[in-house]
């Protein structure tokens, strides 16, 4: 494992819930662009936890790929699946290369940085039973 690759992905994952969150104080919030980073936090973290088991990762943005892969190694993850975590997976590319014009409401854009907080601390979970502080 190279835990300085693992903290790299942690802190790319953290900058993506950062730039979300701090938009959404603004006056007029661009919801796309939160959905999009919401959805790049959770990708990361996923990859951070499958680097940090030696695992290679592919090249997807679906998030569900992601914690198929991530529940291999520790059946919990299954749980992710349940939450709706995937739900996040069409604000990789649908919303910024898609021709249909589409701006995610206020409250679809909360839910959206509820999952991947959910992501976060989950993962980050996993990570401190394994002995390793992110």
């Amino acid at each position: 494992m190279n835990e300085d690759a693992v903290r790299e992905w942690i802190q790319k994952a953290e900058n993506d819930l950062k730039i979300g969150k701090d938009e959404m104080r603004t006056e007029a919030p661009v919801t796309d662009m939160v959905c999009f980073h919401m959805q790049q936090c959770a990708e990361k973290y996923l990859k951070a936890f499958l680097i940090f088991h030696n695992r290679e990762y592919p090249h997807t943005h679906r998030l569900g790929v992601l914690v198929t892969l991530c529940a291999k190694i520790d059946p919990a993850f299954e749980s992710l699946v349940s939450e709706g975590v995937d739900r996040l997976t069409p604000y990789a590319t649908t919303l910024r290369y898609s021709e249909d014009f589409y701006v995610p409401p206020l409250e679809e854009t909360e839910r959206a940085i509820a999952l991947a907080e959910k992501v976060k601390e989950f993962v980050r979970a996993r990570l401190r039973e394994e002995n390793f502080q992110p």
